[in-house]
């Protein structure tokens, strides 16, 4: 069997991320000998947990689970019910949106809610214009999900063919999120709820292609939800699955080289650890910070450099406070939203720096999972979105950080009627852009890698298998499809069907796409023909044209 045959190709996974420990639990299901290794004592890279002394659970990284069908696929492929490994707990709201006003919206999945929300502001024809919005960023996720999270842009020409030609332009990848926003959104307050989720990407809404309009869409549609334990379950939970097929962990063993034949081609023949062991491998999957591993853990090269100088998302300074009592003005998830939008997201990708007025989003996992805080507190995160390290530019970091504690503090306490809300905090953690760069080796401190301008997604995005070195891949972040959790574990799936098809083997039935099985007479889909729609007025035409006839032919 293949399995059999494939029993000794050994694979070596750079990196304990949610890409590698997906990419770890499919070639172990197919019989590889797969050992992960991981520079850090703990898994998850960005979707790592933190814990203070008290008992209060934080999640370093990403706390949106969006996306939840790509989660469920993922365990399907693997033979498992993602219900027997995550227990989700879906928002509701999804968040509050604070404005400088003091006014807030809360954004849903119900439509009576939103209805009641979109009427306020805009009245009825306003929320016949989100209708249609919702309607065309629909088209957007379904579209932007099967041409582009469920393909390899292996060459140039799986890109330049004329039905991708006019999907481009289905999926207005010219137009801008902000602009477009403003064709069904006529009031500024609208525009900006309906557009700050690029930011999800690190990216400007009025830089991010039309296209990611689709992030609010799987927000409305499918909901926002909390794994209870934290977002690290997903990567504990593939790791567990990853192990029951063999795979080994290693933590603590951070990679100094992959090592090849030579510096411009040949064969990748495994990794040396900074102790000085060597671990040969057929395979080795790199799931550490592409622009990093390109230069410096390859051999140095004209595109290690060209890379480091790609456009790159935001970086951030985030505050993990533990809480001496629950702060009940704050649900799940907020968004504060500066009064000077544009002007804020200019400071940070423009002028890298810490905008003037920050927008910035705060996290309660305690207020959806009672574990991450002591019973009767609150654990808080706050995201605050900066210009990522910047060579070119002067920044003071440090500065920075107490600037931004400020105002936060100060906003916070305005926007939300709580006094003193300093008072209130028992501890504090912070995570600097060179935390963040030093922790998770992220180029530049950017914490979601490179952006996805239209010249860096789909072909142009760096690829999944190295150019040169054979037998050398790479998912993640800032690799073929995309940044994002869901969007990483569509990556580990092309990843694993590649090596599959470069070896020669086939893939597995059950990582095959499934339409909905019809379970009776009842569920079989009747496609709806368009002319039929006309078939009456062709009837009214004939019917009128044989009266004028008959009424002409008396004066004949």
């Amino acid at each position: 069997s293949y399995i059999t045959l494939m029993a000794a190709k050994k694979v070596i996974i750079i990196g304990a991320g949610v890409g590698g420990s997906a990419v770890a639990a499919r070639l172990s299901q197919q019989g590889f000998d797969v050992t992960v290794v991981e520079k850090n004592s703990f898994s998850g890279g960005r979707c790592s947990l933190i814990y203070d002394e008290d008992g209060h659970r934080f999640d370093r990284g990403p706390s949106l689970y969006l996306m939840p069908k790509v989660f469920e696929e993922t365990f399907k492929d693997l033979g498992e019910d993602i219900k027997d490994w995550l227990e989700l707990k879906q928002c509701n709201p999804n968040y509050k949106v604070h404005f400088h006003d003091d006014e807030i919206i809360e954004l849903s999945c119900d439509l009576a809610q939103m209805k009641t929300q979109i009427e306020k502001y805009e009245g009825a024809p306003g929320y016949s214009r989100f209708l249609d919005f919702v309607k065309e960023s629909h088209y957007h996720y379904e579209s932007a999900v099967n041409m582009v999270l469920r393909r390899n842009f292996e060459s140039i020409w799986d890109l330049l063919t004329p039905s991708n030609a006019l999907e481009g332009i289905r999926l207005h990848v010219i137009d801008k999120v902000y602009s477009r926003a403003c064709r069904f959104f006529w009031t500024d307050r609208l525009r900006r709820a309906f557009t700050f989720q690029s930011m999800y990407m690190g990216m400007s809404p009025f830089d991010a292609p039309a296209t990611y309009n689709l992030l609010q869409y799987t927000e409305l549609a499918e909901g926002i939800w909390y794994p209870i334990g934290g977002f690290n379950k997903v990567v504990q939970s593939l790791e567990a699955i990853a192990k029951k097929n063999g795979a080994k962990f290693r933590y603590s063993c951070p990679v100094k080289s992959i090592d090849v034949d030579s510096p411009s081609s040949s064969k990748t023949k495994g990794v040396t650890l900074e102790s000085g062991e060597k671990i040969e491998a057929d395979i080795v999957v790199c799931n550490a910070d592409l622009i990093y591993a390109y230069g410096n853990l390859l051999p140095k090269s004209p595109y290690a450099s060209r890379l480091s100088e790609k456009n790159l998302t935001s970086s951030s300074i985030s505050f993990y406070w533990s809480m001496k009592q629950v702060v009940p003005e704050l649900d799940a998830h907020n968004i504060f939203l500066a009064e000077k939008y544009q002007e804020s997201f200019d400071d940070i990708f423009k002028r890298y720096q810490l905008p003037t007025e920050p927008s910035f989003y705060v996290n309660v996992p305690s207020r959806m999972d009672p574990s991450a805080a002591p019973e009767g507190r609150d654990t808080m995160v706050v995201l605050v979105p900066v210009g990522y390290i910047n060579p070119k530019v002067e920044q003071n970091f440090p500065e920075m950080i107490k600037t931004a504690r400020r105002r936060i503090l100060q906003i916070i306490e305005k926007r939300t009627g709580v006094k003193n809300f300093e008072s209130l905090i028992l501890r504090e953690r912070i995570s600097t852009p060179q935390d963040w760069q030093r922790d998770f080796n992220l180029h530049r401190g950017s914490i979601l890698g490179l952006s996805h301008d239209i010249l860096q997604v789909l072909w142009f995005r760096p690829s999944t298998r190295h150019q040169t070195h054979k037998n050398l891949y790479f998912v993640g972040a800032s690799t073929q499809p995309g940044t994002g959790v869901p969007i990483v574990l569509c990556g580990a799936k092309l990843v694993g069907k590649q090596i599959l098809g470069d070896l020669g083997m086939s893939v597995p039935d059950a990582w095959q796409l499934e339409g909905p099985r019809p379970k009776g007479s009842l569920d079989v889909v009747h496609h709806y023909s368009a002319w039929l729609g006309w078939l009456p007025v062709f009837i009214l035409i004939l019917a009128i044209n044989y009266q004028l006839f008959s009424m002409l032919k008396q004066y004949i």
